[in-house]
């Protein structure tokens, strides 16, 4: 009875598997891969991902679009200040020549004056005619000249030279001219040279 027993247990352990100290096999479909496969796979995964274009190269791709629409802006704001610059320099000689146009009658006068063999009264009657002709194209272009002599010294329109004593003219006024000045509507383009009156008699007073 015993002998039966033992050979019953001999014959279980046989069918064991070798490889296993508990009796278990192991599944061959549930075996884990080994750990080198498994970082292959992975490192595949993140290389490439779905869409078929890397992060890498999308961002590449956004950098150059904004790179050529930059130098796109850039050469746009280039051609338009260039533009600019010709306008305003088309502007300013238009602008001069409507100017000069106005003058050339006058310059034709002075060289008829320069030309002419009459006397010397003819000669200053002439040049007097080419002044007021000069004043009447600086009138039409808005420019006036500054009232100056017997006017109150304006500091604002009148420069002065130095004082000269006077006893027909009030005090701190102007009692001479040296050089004209000149006005544009409001704006002034220069101020008159003057003397200014220092009248010893009205100041006693």
């Amino acid at each position: 009875m015993l002998k039966q027993k033992t050979e019953e247990l001999r014959a279980k352990e046989s069918k064991q598997s070798p490889e296993s100290g508990t009796g278990a096999r192991i599944d061959p479909a549930t075996e884990l891969p080994r750990p080198d496969e498994t970082t292959a796979e992975a490192e595949a995964a993140v290389e490439t991902p779905a869409g078929g274009a890397t992060e890498i190269d999308q961002l590449k791709a956004e950098r150059d679009q904004l790179l050529d629409r930059l130098a796109r802006m850039q050469a746009e704001f280039e051609n338009a200040r260039k533009r600019a610059e010709r306008e305003k320099g088309e502007f300013r000689d238009h602008a001069t020549g409507s100017v000069v146009e106005q003058f050339l009658p006058v310059l034709d006068h002075f060289e008829l004056a320069l030309k002419s063999a009459g006397t010397v009264e003819q000669l200053r009657s002439g040049v007097s005619l080419i002044v007021k002709q000069m004043e009447e194209v600086l009138e039409k272009m808005q420019v006036r000249a500054i009232p100056a002599v017997g006017e109150a010294f304006d500091p604002r329109v009148h420069e002065a030279m130095g004082t000269v004593e006077r006893d027909d003219v009030p005090d701190q006024h102007v009692a001479e001219e040296i050089r004209r000045g000149y006005k544009i509507r409001e704006r002034l383009l220069r101020p008159a040279l003057v003397r200014v009156a220092h009248n010893s008699r009205q100041v006693d007073e």
